[in-house]
């Protein structure tokens, strides 16, 4: 039987991380930040301070990937150490919603900059249908074709937010004055910083998808902490710079009013055509997170139908290229017909909550499988959590408050990321009971 073939390294891993967490959003999210926290100061704490428990984040991955070096990632470490429902429950609702959704609001997005940028008379959802459709062919040729690609957008989408970053750092600044009552003002400095910090976590959130592709990881158990590591810190050091020069140029008034602040920024420094390079650096990134969503999430679906809880056709491996070929085809159809449904805006509103509850049940997973190891008298000698239990704690507990406060904030979309993720209870216990499920994990 055809399987996985192990041609990634650390820097492909690196590079993964960087193009799944660094999405269109953090040219949106740097306005919604300033428009909660009253100075630069604090808006800039809140950005180093979301890059650390990030990196505590990927700290937490990097253990589960030396533990786990053959398993597919996030749903292999919820399946062992919590419960195998619990593992369906990730992956189910990342086919639903939290993956299908983004890469379908990613499709329909960058089609709009596309069409914009060359002025072709084609219908949007033709587009982004398409653009989903070439990158699964893409990735069905070959793991090593389709991390090449998402890793050749990867260096391009970083060139683009560098070249932001730049022209902030040297363009004329242009400051303009605060709001007038900032709706953070009653809560005092330590209310708007947490409140300004829940935006801030979910522009990091998206590392746990590299976990994924351990199976295809040259020494998984070595390479994966490496890479998470350093592919945390490359991000949270982009994020922050990009805050500099929106700061620089903009001010926290201007950043605050405006929803472009790569595109005002740029227009600052070169004038109209700024907005041009604006658009293209959007789309790039844009481009680079579909390509990410498509060579990682459907390893996933694969490991479902692999443990019996899923179509056993999604578990095929193509012998020749050694990719999961149908749970490529399966994940690209998801998001063409979320996008072409239009769905994607009301499914995007809840993805926020369930990943970061997912996030804090894998920080409790590694407390599991550490307290198994203290019973059964077993010594990991794998890379370790560094700070643990602090710093798992730490991400845990952020991770929870995220979901807690988009909860309260959004109640409706609340309740349908619980009624979705809910939904996996009887679809997996009709699958475990078939013939060709597994027995549970120990």
């Amino acid at each position: 039987m055809a399987g996985f073939v192990r041609r990634l390294g650390a820097l492909d891993v690196a590079l993964i991380v960087i193009g799944s967490v660094i999405g269109s959003g953090i040219f949106r999210t740097p306005a919604v930040v300033a428009q909660r926290a009253p100075n630069a100061g604090l808006i800039l704490a809140a950005w180093i301070a979301g890059g650390v428990i990030a990196l505590f984040g990927a700290f937490v991955l990097g253990e589960l990937g030396a533990r786990r070096p053959d398993d597919c990632g996030m749903y292999a470490y919820l399946r062992d150490a919590l419960h195998p429902i619990v593992g369906f429950a990730f992956g189910w609702s990342g086919m639903l919603g939290a993956y299908s959704g983004g890469v379908a609001a990613a499709a329909v997005l960058f089609a709009g900059y596309f069409l914009s940028l060359t002025g072709l008379p084609w219908a949007p959802a033709l587009v982004a249908a398409v653009t989903v459709g070439v990158l699964a062919l893409l990735n069905a040729l070959g793991v090593r074709q389709g991390a090449t690609f998402q890793n050749a957008l990867t260096v391009l989408k970083l060139a683009a937010v560098l070249a932001i970053v730049v022209t902030g750092l040297v363009a004329q600044p242009h400051t303009m004055p605060q709001l007038g009552v900032s709706p953070t003002a009653g809560l005092g400095t330590i209310g708007a910083f947490s409140v300004a910090l829940v935006p801030v976590l979910f522009a990091y959130a998206g590392a746990s998808v590299a976990s994924f592709m351990a199976a295809e990881t040259k020494d998984a158990a070595r390479a994966m902490p490496p890479g998470l590591t350093l592919g945390m810190i490359g991000v949270a050091v982009v994020y922050v710079l990009i805050n500099v020069a929106c700061l620089r140029v903009l001010g926290v008034g201007g950043l605050a009013r405006t929803d472009v602040p790569a595109s005002a920024v740029i227009s600052d420094a070169v004038g109209p055509v700024g907005t041009r390079l604006a658009s293209i650096a959007v789309a790039l990134t844009t481009l680079g997170y579909m390509s990410n969503r498509m060579l990682t999430v459907p390893r996933m679906y694969h490991a479902m139908a692999a443990d019996g809880l899923f179509f056993r056709a999604v578990a095929w491996i193509d012998p020749r290229r050694h990719v999961p070929t149908v749970a490529i085809l399966l994940q690209a159809l998801c998001a063409i017909v979320i996008a072409l449904s239009a769905g994607y805006g009301h499914i995007l509103n809840y993805v926020i909550a369930v990943v970061s509850a997912f996030n804090g049940l894998l920080a409790i997973a590694l407390f599991v499988l550490r307290a198994r190891d203290r019973r059964a008298g077993r010594v990991f000698d794998g890379f370790r959590v560094p700070g643990h239990p602090v710093t798992t704690a730490i991400f845990m507990l952020a991770s929870f408050g995220v979901a807690l406060a988009t909860c309260v904030a959004y109640p409706l979309d609340g309740l349908m990321g619980l009624a979705i993720v809910l939904s996996a209870v009887p679809v997996y216990f009709v699958w475990a009971r078939s013939a060709t499920a597994p027995k549970p994990a120990a």
